[in-house]
């Protein structure tokens, strides 16, 4: 076994034993894995590593899932409910709401979320407390893996000297740290944590060979980068680059709008181009948790170096526009109606942030839904997957989508197209339905009832 590594001065170094041992248990797998935070990334991430061997605590601060997930009940779709069952009952998997199991980890790897606060700048509460948690068990020999989204700078800036500094080891030599952000796009059945190339940095030799290993034994293609910031802008970028052309697409939406062309149209044209264009489509806004707010942790931390990100500021003030504009079109076409808006029953169809899945974070459906309540619109939903929502001090209840709750609304906007919803019965039932997402936009409508975005 090598135990030298070689100096930029091409001189012999003597490799750390913790990494050789370190290196042994990830190859073999057998080294302890403790994934915390058990959501939409770390619940698959954690079957991922145990369906091949390795053992895993699931660090779960909320009870009732750490509780969930000991008892073998799925809460996140994109996890085979057999095989977490498999797992559980092989004791491949255990989930505790308390650090203190951290220590027995060889490697830990982190998922918590990473919201805005109110002024749109970067709150790290979550990775700071995590990390200082597991700062006062660090062992020699533990790989750190940070998979949230986060500015460049977070896992050498912020994790780095809470790790060193309580516990006296060095990255490096004693501990090794990486930044590997995740790539899941939730629902998606082609494109999985283990066939989605996986980028992987860390700013010194030892922790980037160390962290790619273990990535690699249950992921397909590896994508090792020089450093932890060049890791963390990767995702940055990803997610800036969609929400920047959402933002063109939706203001090409708004400006056909004023000029009377179908923007449906336009775009289903152009799209037709074999080559120099890529599919974006309009909407409601933008849901989820990276698209609306990642981008903004770049433009922070440009400001930091006195860097204007023109683009991502302006990309964000057009898509955090489109509610609004979702609202002043209702009432345009409940006032061609006649109906007064304050007057009018509008049945919303779909208040997920995306098709298919059962996940409402920062839905552009909720700023519509708001902005409609606060008018005095006698307002009512449907979602097969979010059956009550709390918005703006008001209690609703999905209601089943019959015949009868699709005609007597006055209007029916659609925020987000289901699969499950038959838009042609929708579309023969409705007296009026404005669509912001195209799901009816193919379909015959002799009576002029739709009204796209």
């Amino acid at each position: 076994m090598t135990t030298t590594s070689f100096s930029p001065q091409g001189n012999s170094v003597p490799l750390p034993s913790c990494f050789l041992q370190l290196k042994e248990r990830i190859t073999n797998h057998t080294a302890q894995v403790a994934v915390v935070g058990l959501g939409y990334v770390g619940l698959p991430f954690a079957v991922e590593k145990a369906k091949v061997g390795f053992p895993v605590l699931g660090i779960e601060q909320n009870p009732k899932r750490a509780d969930r997930v000991n008892q073998a009940d799925n809460y996140i779709a994109d996890v085979d409910d057999a095989e977490l069952k498999v797992l559980v009952e092989a004791g491949k998997i255990q989930a505790f709401t308390g650090f203190d199991r951290i220590i027995d980890a060889d490697v830990v790897v982190i998922c918590v979320p990473t919201p805005l606060t109110k002024n749109l700048t970067p709150d790290l509460s979550y990775i700071e407390s995590v990390t200082t948690a597991i700062a006062h068990r660090l062992r020699p020999g533990q790989l750190i893996s940070l998979e949230s989204t986060t500015y460049p700078g977070t896992t050498d800036d912020v994790m780095r000297p809470i790790l060193e500094d309580s516990s006296g080891l060095k990255q490096g030599r004693d501990f090794f740290l990486s930044h590997s952000p995740e790539r899941v796009d939730p629902g998606n059945k082609r494109y999985t944590t283990k066939n989605t190339n996986k980028v992987v940095g860390a700013s010194d030799s030892l922790s980037l060979e160390i962290a790619t290993l273990f990535y690699q034994q249950t992921i397909d293609h590896v994508v090792p980068v020089s450093s932890a910031k060049a890791a963390e802008l990767v995702k940055i970028f990803e997610n800036t680059f969609r929400a920047v052309n959402i933002a063109l697409v939706n203001e090409l939406a708004l400006l056909c709008d004023r000029i009377d062309i179908n923007v449906w149209e336009v775009l289903d044209a152009a799209n037709t181009k074999p080559f120099g264009i890529m599919p974006f489509y309009p909407g409601p806004g933008v849901g989820g948790h990276c698209i609306p707010i990642d981008p903004h942790y770049l433009e922070w931390k440009a400001k930091e170096v006195n860097f204007n990100t023109r683009f991502i500021a302006l990309a964000g003030e057009i898509n955090r526009r489109m509610p609004s504009f979702v609202r002043s079109k209702a009432f345009r076409v409940l006032n061609q109606l006649g109906i007064a808006p304050s007057r009018s029953q509008i049945l919303v169809i779909g208040v997920t942030y995306k098709k298919d899945l059962a996940d409402w974070r920062e839905s552009p459906a909720l700023a519509v839904m708001e902005a409609l309540l606060h008018d005095q619109v006698t307002l009512r939903y449907h979602d097969p997957y979010v059956p009550s929502l709390h918005i703006d001090g008001h209690w609703l209840e999905s209601v089943e989508l019959t015949d009868d709750a699709i005609g007597s609304a006055d209007l029916v906007i659609i925020t987000t197209e289901h699969s499950s919803v038959d838009f042609s019965r929708v579309l023969h039932q409705a007296k009026a339905i404005l669509d912001t997402r195209g799901a009816t936009r193919h379909l015959s409508d002799p009576d002029h009832k739709v009204t796209l975005l």
